[in-house]
C-alpha cells in the first residue's frame, strides 16, 4: 500500500490533472496539505489525530471531505465542486472525480475539489494594499444576515455553553503557561479572563436561554473571505461540529479582531452594526469585549500550539504573533470590566474593536 510521501509526489506532479505544463503550488497546513492548479484547488487532510480532530483513518477522512463540501456550499455556493477519490491500481495511482465511481482501483484517500479564488478579491489582501471599501463590508453584512437568519438554533443548556470557555480556558493555561515558552503576560491575560468569564456568566447564558448558539462557520477570519460579488466566505470549521456552535456575533468579534489586527480597525464596527440590524440583536458592549478577549487567547493558543509539532514550520513567527494576541486580550478584558462597572449597553458600532490599535 503506497505511503503519505508517495501520495504526495503524486499529487505535486502536474500531469497528474492532465498538463504537465500547469504551473503547481503546494501549500501545507497544519491539516492538510492544499493544491493549486491553474483554476482548481484539491485539498488533502492530513492523517493526523488531535484532541479536537481525528482525521487517522481512510473512513474519518472522506467523511469529513463530504462535510466541507456540504457545509461549505451555505456561505460558498458553487465554489466547492465535490471530492475526489486517489485511487491505486496495478502499481499506479488515478484521481477519479467521485461521479466516475465506482472504478478498478482500491481508494486511498479522498480529496477536496474547489474551484481556485481571485486572491486580488481576498479580504486579508485587501485590507493590506488599502483598497476594502464599505461597500464591500455591506455585502458581507448582508451574506451574513441571511445566513444566520438561517442557521439552526443549537440545543444547549446555558451552564454547558459556559463550560464551553471554561474548557477552552483549561487547553489555553495548558499551552500559554509552558515554561519553555516564556510569553509576556500570559498568566495575567488568562487569570483576567476567567475572571471576565465569572462576571459575565449570566450574558452567555442570556445569549443561550434566547436561542442565539447556531450551527456558524466556526473560523471566520479574513484569509477565508472574497469579495467577489456577491461575495463567498470558505473553509468552514467540518471535522468538529461542537466547534461551529457559536454565536453570531462571537463569530463578528472573531472577525473584527483579526481585520484590525491586520490594519484595518473600521470594519468591525461596520460589521457588528450591520449584522445587529440584520439580526434585530444588538450585543451588548461587555459582552463584545468578552468573546473578543476569548478569541485572541484561542488565537495565542493555536500559534503556540505549532511549537509542539516534531517538527514546527516557521518556528519563529508564533511567539511574536501570540503575543500580540495576548496584549489583545488584555486590552479587551480591560474593556469588558469598564462596560461591566458601568452598566453600559453601547450601539454596535461602539463594541466591536477595543481602545487599542494595531
Amino acid at each position: 500500500m503506497p505511503d503519505i510521501k508517495a501520495k504526495l509526489k503524486f499529487l505535486q506532479a502536474p500531469e497528474t490533472y492532465g498538463d504537465s505544463s500547469l504551473h503547481l503550488e503546494c501549500i501545507e497546513t497544519h491539516m492538510s496539505w492544499v493544491f493549486l492548479v491553474d483554476q482548481r484547488v484539491f485539498k488533502l487532510k492530513k492523517p493526523v489525530c488531535f484532541p479536537f480532530l481525528d482525521f487517522s483513518t481512510l473512513k474519518a477522512r472522506e467523511f469529513y471531505c463530504r462535510e466541507e463540501v456540504r457545509l461549505n456550499a451555505r456561505l460558498a455556493p458553487g465554489i466547492y465542486l465535490g471530492v475526489m477519490a486517489l485511487q491505486w491500481c496495478d502499481g499506479a495511482f488515478a484521481l477519479v472525480p467521485e461521479a466516475q465511481l465506482p472504478a478498478p482501483g482500491e481508494t486511498v484517500d479522498w480529496l477536496v475539489a474547489m474551484r481556485r479564488l481571485p486572491f486580488h478579491r481576498m479580504l486579508h489582501h485587501l485590507i493590506a494594499t488599502h483598497q476594502v471599501t464599505p461597500k464591500d463590508i455591506d455585502s458581507l453584512i448582508d451574506l451574513f444576515g441571511s445566513f444566520y437568519r438561517a442557521a439552526p438554533a443549537v440545543p444547549l443548556s446555558g451552564n454547558d455553553y459556559l463550560g464551553r470557555f471554561q474548557c477552552a480556558q483549561a487547553s489555553n493555561r495548558e499551552v500559554l503557561l509552558r515554561p519553555q515558552f516564556r510569553l509576556q503576560n500570559a498568566a495575567l491575560a488568562l487569570d483576567r479572563l476567567s475572571a471576565a468569564l465569572a462576571l459575565g456568566a449570566d450574558l452567555l447564558r442570556d445569549r443561550v436561554s434566547r436561542q442565539r448558539i447556531l450551527d456558524g462557520h466556526g473560523d471566520l477570519r479574513p484569509e477565508h473571505v472574497c469579495l467577489m460579488q456577491p461575495p463567498v466566505v470558505f473553509d468552514c470549521l467540518e471535522f468538529n461540529p461542537q466547534l461551529r456552535q457559536v454565536d453570531p456575533f462571537d463569530e463578528m468579534a472573531y472577525l473584527s479582531m483579526e481585520c484590525d489586527m491586520a490594519g484595518a480597525p473600521w470594519i468591525g464596527p461596520q460589521l457588528v452594526s450591520g449584522v445587529a440590524n440584520a439580526l434585530a440583536d444588538p450585543p451588548h458592549a461587555a459582552l463584545m469585549h468578552l468573546y473578543t478577549a476569548h478569541c485572541a487567547l484561542l488565537r495565542a493558543r493555536l500559534a503556540m500550539a505549532h511549537l509542539l509539532d516534531p517538527q514546527p514550520r516557521l518556528p519563529e513567527k508564533w511567539p511574536p504573533l501570540a503575543e500580540r494576541y495576548i496584549a489583545r486580550a488584555l486590552s479587551a478584558t480591560d474593556d469588558f470590566t469598564f462596560a461591566m462597572r458601568h452598566g453600559t449597553l453601547e450601539s454596535p458600532a461602539q463594541t466591536a474593536v477595543p481602545r487599542m490599535q494595531w
